[in-house]
């Protein structure tokens, strides 16, 4: 089984660690990561969230450089395991944390994944959103595959976007919508998260000739 090899691969900054309570560098991240493929979860029985991250194991990289920025949360380090049909997953947990509560209420008041409307989007929150569920294909189309939100929520989504001077529209995909980055706003999107974009996912800001149109 694979796991993770102690490599460091990290923002600046992101190994300050709060004794106790998140960092607003380990906190973006994890909200960025809920806003994308992550999952907040309450195991039956305990009291306090965990937060779960689990990618293919093609973005070995990038689970381990969310791991390097929230290892003090957790017990043990990535893992990979068999997924469904043939993709092979890599994965780890954090440990239950109050602070993960309070965002699971916050993100989870229904059940279902939703965006709450007191959420300030900053730059680090952003690119893990992007690095989780952006796509490029073309210079021109740029999306965040937000499918899985009702049209409220990816409305909400799209305001939190615009505080950053980011403007958007909702692109049909099949039955459903994902936000579409204006044209003139590509720039400004790549200008604020390119700080903190990986290096094995700079291929999403079209820095490598790997196309993401599917």
């Amino acid at each position: 089984m694979l796991a993770y090899n102690g490599e460091v691969h990290y923002t600046k900054g992101i190994m300050d660690n709060t004794v106790g309570s998140l960092t607003q560098l380990q906190r973006s991240i994890i909200i960025g990561t809920i806003l994308g493929d992550g999952y907040l979860r309450i195991v039956r029985g305990k009291k306090n969230a965990l937060l779960e991250i689990n990618h293919s194991l093609s973005q070995k990289e990038y689970v381990d450089w969310k791991y390097t920025a929230l290892s003090a949360l957790c017990k043990s380090a990535p893992k990979s395991r068999n997924g469904n049909g043939m993709r092979q997953a890599y994965r780890f947990t954090t440990r239950q944390h109050p602070e993960l509560t309070t965002l699971h209420t916050a993100f989870y008041g229904e059940s279902k994944k939703s965006i709450p409307d007191n959420i300030t989007l900053d730059p680090l929150m952003l690119a893990v959103w992007f690095m989780d569920d952006g796509s490029r294909c073309r210079a021109s189309d740029v999306y965040l595959n937000t499918q899985q939100f009702a049209l409220q929520d990816q409305e909400r989504l799209r305001a939190m976007l615009g505080s950053l001077a980011i403007e958007s529209s909702l692109n049909k995909d099949k039955e459903y919508k994902r936000i579409r980055i204006a044209k003139s706003s590509i720039p400004k999107l790549f200008e604020l998260i390119s700080p903190y974009v990986i290096p094995s996912m700079t291929y999403k800001l079209g820095y490598d000739p790997v196309e993401t149109c599917s």
